[in-house]
């Protein structure tokens, strides 16, 4: 196994829970918040997509496909096209109201970008700096790996709420 290998594979696991997370939910049960400061499962896959979307577009030197594929008007969100949610308050994740259907969509469509450009990497272009606003700078394998923790992260809180949502 190489890095595009192994990266591939963590990006395919993230996906799996993703829809784990998703499936079969209805766009109420997607926006329940356990408290007014909490995110929502629509939120938290948005986000995570959105970020994932981001990155990958930045490493590669592409458009987003929020962007180039339209997602940003099948959505309608009150934010402008660059928002990812970072700084969002309580009323901007309670403005994220999507259906399962939308949600998977836009993240299938962001995997498979994604594995697009992680399958042709090979290892050397793991050390090439994509962000030079840290310190240190931050490499593609840093940023990809990131991404992954991200990823799993706030999927991970999507699950759970999703645990609660199913217990009511």
């Amino acid at each position: 196994m190489n890095s595009a290998d192994l990266l591939a594979d963590a990006f395919e696991r993230v996906r799996e829970e993703v829809r784990s997370a998703v499936d079969g939910l209805s766009e109420d049960e997607l926006a329940v918040r356990l408290d007014s400061g909490a995110n929502s499962i629509a939120w938290l896959v948005w986000h995570l997509t959105r970020v994932q979307d981001d990155h990958i577009a930045d490493a590669a030197g592409t458009e987003q496909l929020w962007t180039s594929e339209g997602w940003a008007e099948r959505f309608g969100l009150p934010f402008p096209p660059e928002a990812t949610g970072y700084g969002h308050r309580s009323k901007d994740v309670a403005a994220v109201r999507a259906d399962a259907e939308l949600l998977i969509g836009y993240y299938d469509a962001v995997h498979e970008n994604t594995l697009a450009f992680v399958r042709g990497l090979r290892d050397s272009d793991l050390d090439r700096i994509v962000d030079e606003r840290w310190t240190p700078a931050v490499t593609l394998g840093v940023r990809l790996v990131s991404v992954v923790a991200d990823d799993l992260q706030h999927v991970g809180q999507a699950a759970f709420i999703r645990g609660a949502v199913r217990r009511r």
